[in-house]
């Protein structure tokens, strides 16, 4: 099986790479910069959108494309979001039109907004971020131009990301950054928030699962399906690292459109684990 991985020098797609390699899979690595990805992978260097018409030919037609690219992930109401939209429309539409026969695209639980318990696959969205917006728009704009058509739409909704890549702009990159530079203090918000975190190197193995088959599609929630306090999350990441960073609780506040308490629900992931 020849998977097509965009934004594949990305911070969670060297985890997905490594993954889908050793299930024995043949991976086309697309990215503007590819120097963190693995050997194994065939390595393709363009900007996906200014070549999406030509992209399917490019990667040696592909089995399955994994959408992972996306800018400004951790800027939750940067421009870019809405801006490059259309962009993420066209490569998928090109694609699909082109014949490939699976479409996986990364989505985020920042699509359903402000929500209070477990999120499934038909919980309503309402998004308050510009980036929960065009991630609910390109899903939706996705499936509604898929019905009908021969292709299996597998949309993955991320939820919050444990790792200590320093590339990172999530507050564990952070943290392990504040440690690199030196840092023993670091600006916290009160963290009683609770929220369903996973490791990169397991949301890397669960991404590459669903990719492995077909018989599971529309969104799948990748998460552990627990949530736990974002306060004791980040003191048992300190730990776990040796950082001798204290947390200063207060500093800044929490943000207005998020949940107290938010998971999801990991039922169809977890059936696709036990198939694999």
């Amino acid at each position: 099986m020849k998977v097509l991985v965009t934004g594949a020098n990305g911070y969670i797609g060297k985890y997905v790479v490594r993954s889908l390699l050793k299930r024995g899979m043949d991976v086309v690595a697309a990215d503007v910069d590819l120097s963190n990805v693995e050997e194994g992978a065939e390595k393709l260097q363009l900007d996906i959108f200014q070549e999406s018409e030509r992209l399917f030919a490019l990667a040696g037609q592909p089995d399955a494309l994994l959408h992972l690219a996306w800018r400004d992930g951790f800027m939750h109401n940067a421009d870019s979001h809405m801006l490059n939209l259309s962009d993420h429309y066209r490569l998928l539409s090109n694609l699909i039109n082109d014949g490939i026969p699976q479409v996986a695209v990364m989505g985020s639980m920042h699509e359903v907004g402000y929500w209070e318990g477990c999120i499934d696959e038909h919980t309503p969205c309402n998004p308050l971020s510009l980036y929960g917006i065009a991630k609910d728009a390109l899903r939706r704009a996705l499936f509604q131009s898929t019905k009908g058509k021969d292709v299996v739409v597998q949309w993955l909704r991320g939820y919050y990301i444990i790792g200590d890549d320093q590339r990172s702009s999530s507050i564990f990159g952070k943290i392990a950054r504040a440690a690199a530079e030196g840092k023993t203090e670091f600006p916290f918000t009160t963290g009683q928030n609770q929220y369903d975190f996973i490791t990169v190197e397991e949301l890397g193995e669960q991404i590459a699962a669903v990719i492995a088959q077909r018989e599971i599609s529309g969104i799948i929630n990748c998460c552990s399906g627990k949530p736990m306090k974002l306060a004791d999350q980040v003191n048992q990441f300190i730990q776990e690292h040796g950082y001798p960073i204290q947390l200063r609780y207060g500093a800044f506040p929490d943000r207005p459109y998020d949940s107290p308490c938010v998971w999801g629900d990991p039922t169809k992931i977890r059936e696709i684990l036990g198939k694999n």
